[in-house]
């Protein structure tokens, strides 16, 4: 079953989509880049209220170019008891101090997703690579939050190798990247584990903006239809 997947960017975000039934709770900050991260203390009381109940993620900043940052703050995030740790690279130029990096960071305490950028989406040959890192799972997501969303840079055809060819390793898969409600009823059939929302449930999509009760509520109650319908009650693993 594909879940939904939202970001907040605080406790009072995070009270407002567990309140509406969202099941992913993903800790981000949308006004510091594509994986903006927010305060330590704010994803240990995220996972202190709803870790039990629903799976909950944070980005570690935008620090591809970095590497050797990353599996210091995936640690940060693994103590916090968040079930993922999201990091954000560019899958078709895969440094190896970035291998390394990501290999690193695998066994600190909690899963890794790498969120890989839709404007280069990787190759069959690039997920396989990845996965022999042993990592979670592989996202698609959009780094340049000012242009175009998911569904424009990539078809539904080129969506579905994606969500195969990951799935064919046997990670996680997730889809995001400016998604709209309209895009639900396409991205559904593709059989991705999550689709991640922030945009489309903010006021006027403003993904900087707060977020809209009545936008959260109307994704849940399109995901939890007969054909969407998921358990929020344990966090979702594969």
């Amino acid at each position: 079953m594909t879940r939904l997947l939202a970001s907040v960017r605080d406790m009072a975000e995070a009270r407002l989509v567990a309140d509406c039934g969202v099941p992913w709770i993903d800790l981000k900050e949308p006004a510091a880049g594509a994986l903006g991260a927010v305060p330590l203390d704010v994803i240990a009381a995220a996972v202190a209220a709803f870790g039990a109940t629903h799976t909950l993620s944070a980005t570690i900043g935008d620090c591809w170019d970095t590497p050797q940052q990353i599996p210091a703050r995936v640690a940060a995030i693994a103590a916090t008891g968040a079930h993922y740790a999201k990091v954000g690279l560019f899958a078709r130029r895969v440094s190896q101090p970035l291998r390394a990096a990501l290999a690193a960071s695998t066994s600190l305490g909690c899963g890794v997703i790498a969120v890989c950028f839709a404007e280069a989406p990787p190759r069959e040959d690039d997920i396989h690579a990845l996965a022999e890192l042993g990592l979670a799972g592989l996202m698609l997501d959009t780094a340049e939050k000012s242009g175009p969303g998911l569904r424009a840079l990539l078809s539904p055809a080129a969506l579905s190798r994606f969500v195969a060819a990951v799935h064919g390793q046997g990670l996680l898969c997730g889809l995001a990247g400016r998604l709209a409600v309209a895009d639900v009823p396409v991205l559904k059939t593709l059989g991705a584990d999550y689709l991640g929302f922030r945009s489309a449930l903010c006021a006027d999509a403003e993904r900087v903006a707060a977020l809209d009760a009545s936008s959260v509520q109307r994704l849940c109650d399109l995901f939890a239809s007969p054909a969407l319908s998921v358990a929020a009650d344990t966090p979702l693993t594969l």
